[in-house]
């Protein structure tokens, strides 16, 4: 499978839904594949709130592969030989896209740190798709991505309608929840409440090395949001860290220690700015907002929208991705539903993919009809 990564920058600003602009500006993305010569078999793929513009494939000395690739390569569901997959990195993120840690202004030795502006799900979707424009690419064959992802596909399909032939939004919802607000505000608390992060002024060298405890902490509550309380049981049970004694106020059930190991790896690749901005992104996300209702928003889809969700999800339940159905039912789209049995949880979508590669791939071929 051919991978290339590529950086675009944009001298026009980009103005964002607060009314603020970035200007310049950039998005870093990977490819795979070919593109056809009439352009028409382009995926775009979407991230969640850690993931980046790396889906597919193994860069040199890694051990582990892109983010989803038991999704994208040669052969798979997403097939590399067939299509051309474009995985971007939002703007917010850390990872090459413009975000809180970019300079100031070219040349800079000053980040933008807390004055940033805040970002939207309706940003990272406009900045994708003045990418996609630039690379004179006018239609795409699919946009496929899962829980912030799955947010982005959802805004692609309502704000250019007819752009993308099939839309799978997968683990989503349509407006986030108070119950998801009140667990992103936690995590935000949580790095804000370190004193090590300086209000956004830390060195991010020194985090990298060091960690950052609160960022940690933040990593901790989300995982017990996406995995589900039935995979912790089965995963760990009330086993107890061997080495720790029982009756020590820290000796750690194995399900700590898990906690524990993942929460201190999260600083040493993740930005803790860039975590508090799409924390808000996603809390911010309302796809009615900009339309007089919910209905009027489903009523702009015009392409064949795929919902795929999981019966164990306990952030973004199954019942969230039904009503988005009800909805489209009402206006008379083009939807089909997919809940895929499982208990595992959120993540379900990122480690249990032969659980539904089988629909993506169906999807792609044309053998699924959405109004069925």
């Amino acid at each position: 499978m051919k991978i290339s990564t590529h950086i675009a920058k944009f001298t026009k600003p980009l103005y964002l839904e607060s009314g603020r602009i970035l200007e310049p500006w950039q998005i870093i993305y990977e490819t795979y594949g070919e593109l056809n010569e009439d352009k028409s078999n382009v995926i775009l793929i979407t991230h969640a709130l850690s993931g980046s513009h790396h889906a597919a494939g193994f860069y040199e000395g890694d051990r582990k592969p892109g983010w989803w690739d038991a999704l994208i390569g040669d052969r798979k569901a997403i097939d590399t030989t067939k299509y051309f997959v474009i995985a971007t990195n939002v703007i917010g993120s850390c990872f090459g896209s413009t975000g809180p840690m970019s300079p100031i202004y070219p040349g800079s030795n000053e980040r933008y740190r807390l004055k940033f502006p805040v970002i939207t799900i309706k940003d990272m979707v406009k900045a994708q798709k003045i990418l996609l424009d630039s690379l004179g690419i006018k239609n795409l064959l699919a946009v496929v991505g899962g829980s912030m992802g799955g947010m982005q596909a959802l805004r692609l399909a309502v704000d250019y309608p007819g752009f993308a032939k099939y839309v799978i939004p997968i683990a989503t919802t349509y407006q986030t929840k108070p119950y998801v607000i009140a667990i992103n505000k936690a995590m935000m608390e949580a790095v804000r409440a370190d004193s090590e992060f300086k209000n956004g002024n830390y060195d991010p060298d020194i985090i990298k090395e060091k960690g950052l405890k609160g960022l940690a902490a933040a990593r901790m509550i989300g995982y017990l949001n996406y995995i589900s309380p039935a995979t912790f049981e089965k995963k760990f049970g009330r086993e107890y860290v061997k080495t720790d004694g029982m009756f020590e106020l820290f000796g750690r059930f194995q399900v700590e220690s898990y906690l524990e190991y993942n929460g201190a790896n999260f600083p040493k690749w993740f930005d803790p700015l860039s975590y508090i901005y799409l924390l808000k992104a996603i809390s911010l996300f309302d796809i009615s907002r900009g339309f007089n209702s919910l209905d009027d928003a489903f009523s702009q889809i015009k392409d064949n929208l795929y919902l795929i969700s999981f019966s164990g999800d306990t952030l973004f339940f199954p019942q969230e991705m039904r009503d988005i159905k009800k909805y489209m039912d009402k206006v008379g789209g083009k939807c089909q539903y997919y809940e895929i049995d499982s208990d595992y949880g959120h993540d379900s979508f990122l480690v249990e993919v032969d659980k539904f590669d089988f629909l993506i791939s169906d999807i792609l071929k044309g053998e699924l009809d959405a109004r069925f």
